[in-house]
């Protein structure tokens, strides 16, 4: 059959083919653990923690979801200090490296890990308090944008908040227009964001925080880099 478009889905999944697969890159990435790679470090986000810290979020308990949360460093971090995480991740090397993180750390009972798409896991609760994305976004092509924001009108709930992390415009990743890259084929390694397309992209939410991350040390209790932009939005209430 060649007339198979009758959904909006099916325009996305579409799209999604004319990308290279996701799923079986990933793995191999987070299958290398020796490999010298920053985002293989323990450590949360230096912004998350700052968050946290300054009384930004609501307090926990709470719920959160960890939205592309790799080796799970950020999503151990909230259950430590009380919030009960789902966490979702499209590679199972991901997903396992994550669960023996948690284990290590002493907080699975408060950890759930789903080796899922972000669009596809099937979650324990409808809303949450929290939902955080640390390199997600700007992994996914433009046209999954659209099911990106529908996932958050979905699940963050009426005065909850949403933090991102994406790679700076000026600093790192692609800055070609959206129509290029399906020319291209390809995403280039990650999409560059700016402070104004962030706030764009999330209008419908109020801006609490837009910053350049602040880089850390080599060895610190929290993780930074220069060449990614930090996020936080809060959800009205009553929306």
């Amino acid at each position: 059959m060649n007339r198979t478009i009758r959904t909006t889905e099916d325009v996305l999944a579409l799209l999604d083919r004319l990308f290279p697969p996701a799923e079986s890159w990933w793995d191999r990435f987070y299958a290398d653990r020796a490999a010298d790679r920053p985002f293989f470090t323990p450590a949360p986000d230096e912004n998350l923690v700052s968050y946290l810290d300054r009384g930004l979020l609501a307090p926990a308990p709470g719920r959160a979801l960890d939205l592309g949360c790799g080796p799970g460093r950020n999503a151990v971090h909230l259950a430590s200090r009380g919030f009960e995480v789902d966490a979702v991740d499209l590679s199972s090397a991901a997903v396992a490296w994550a669960g023996e993180r948690a284990r290590e750390a002493g907080v699975g009972s408060g950890l759930r890990f789903h080796r899922a798409s972000i669009f596809e896991a099937e979650l324990p609760y409808d809303t949450y308090d929290l939902v955080y994305d640390s390199g997600c976004l700007h992994h996914l092509p433009p046209h999954r944008r659209v099911s990106y924001l529908a996932l958050l009108d979905r699940v963050l709930a009426p005065g909850g908040h949403f933090a991102v992390t994406a790679f700076a415009a000026g600093a790192m990743g692609s800055e070609r227009p959206d129509e290029e890259l399906y020319r291209l084929g390809g995403l280039e390694g990650g999409l560059a964001y700016s402070a104004d397309e962030l706030r764009s992209l999330f209008r419908d939410l109020t801006p609490v925080e837009v910053r350049p991350m602040a880089a850390q040390e080599p060895g610190s209790a929290t993780f930074g880099l220069p060449f990614l932009l930090t996020a936080l939005f809060r959800r009205p209430t009553g929306t």
